[in-house]
């Protein structure tokens, strides 16, 4: 039997032409595209933190960093100091502030999804016309100077300010003095509590905005699925509208969290002596004992610490990836 033989050809491009392949000036563009954020986190985040690194592993010789590899005659000798890292883990100190630090962050990021989710959701289902209204008063704060906002609250929570009345005639300050957020009812500045409201304040929108992007562009017929199938609106927004927020709330979650770790203007205005935060013992190393090494080695270990929500982050959004894939 004969062999069959296939004479069929592979269809002609557009135009009758050969298949070409990209020309080279093209790839590079593209390389070059590419290449930029990488170039980006080179210059910016990767040699400053090896700089803060081999700082943190050198001595200080008066005013002035050793140097850690040096040459002299015709030998190249390594000397690293091991001894802040170790006297990090030894300090109660540094531990409590850490943990103060990641607690009060924590507490901060949780408050703001509580406030900031309803505020999303009402802008993201409001009339079309009024969200660029919602949305422009959500960013109004930023016309504003940050310390100028801050130093605020030290006003409005302070001796016969406006908040610290309207707290005592509601009585919520014997609450909080209950709970041990103010040393005693009708003083609410430098305190847990203060510290807490101007944190909450000043990084709300950093919540509201990632999920006001991600509630917006919700397909609304999940939700009349939902409700044909007999699901309450109640079953409905567990059941469809939160995890398909999932991502928003993610994102707001570590644009809260990870600044609120290393916040240092925040408690030095409003915060106590109760309230010790990592920034304030970075500042303390820096400019008041000048010990640039131990204050490199808390700012290497803070490092980690945020290093390891963002890697959390990641996994998140390469597997949301690989799921909608």
């Amino acid at each position: 039997m004969p062999a069959v033989v296939n004479t069929a050809q592979a269809p002609a491009p557009p135009g009758g032409g050969r298949l070409r392949r990209p020309s080279l000036p093209r790839l590079q563009g593209r390389q070059a595209v590419i290449g930029l954020p990488y170039l980006f986190l080179l210059v910016f985040f990767l040699l400053p933190f090896l700089i803060v690194l081999r700082i943190s592993m050198a001595e200080m010789d008066g005013v002035r960093v050793s140097e850690i590899l040096t040459f002299s005659e015709g030998v190249l000798s390594l000397k690293l100091k091991l001894s802040n890292y170790v006297f990090i883990t030894e300090d109660d100190l540094y531990f409590r502030t850490y943990l103060s630090s990641v607690t009060f962050a924590g507490i901060t990021t949780v408050i703001c999804l509580l406030i900031g989710y309803p505020f999303a959701y009402f802008m993201a289902r409001a009339r079309t016309t009024l969200q660029p209204a919602l949305l422009m008063l959500v960013m109004l704060p930023f016309w504003t100077s940050f310390l100028l906002r801050v130093y605020a609250w030290r006003g409005l929570l302070g001796e016969n300010g406006w908040v610290s009345n309207l707290l005592q005639a509601t009585g919520i300050d014997h609450v909080l003095a209950a709970l041990g957020w103010i040393p005693s009812a009708g003083q609410f500045m430098n305190t847990p509590f203060s510290l807490t409201v101007g944190m909450v304040y000043t990084y709300l929108p950093f919540m509201i905005l990632p999920l006001y992007s991600t509630l917006s562009k919700m397909d609304l017929r999940l939700l009349e699925a939902a409700n044909d199938l007999g699901a309450t609106p109640w079953v409905a927004f567990w059941k469809v509208t939160v995890p398909l927020s999932k991502a928003g709330i993610i994102a707001g979650s570590m644009l809260v969290f990870i600044p609120c770790i290393g916040e240092f203007v925040i408690p030095e205005l409003l915060g106590g002596p109760q309230t010790l935060m990592i920034g304030r013992v970075l500042w303390d190393e820096f400019f008041s004992n000048n010990d640039w090494p131990m204050a490199s080695t808390v700012a290497i270990v803070m490092i980690l610490l945020i290093i390891v929500p963002l890697a959390i982050f990641n996994k998140y959004q390469a597997e949301a990836v690989e799921v909608r894939q």
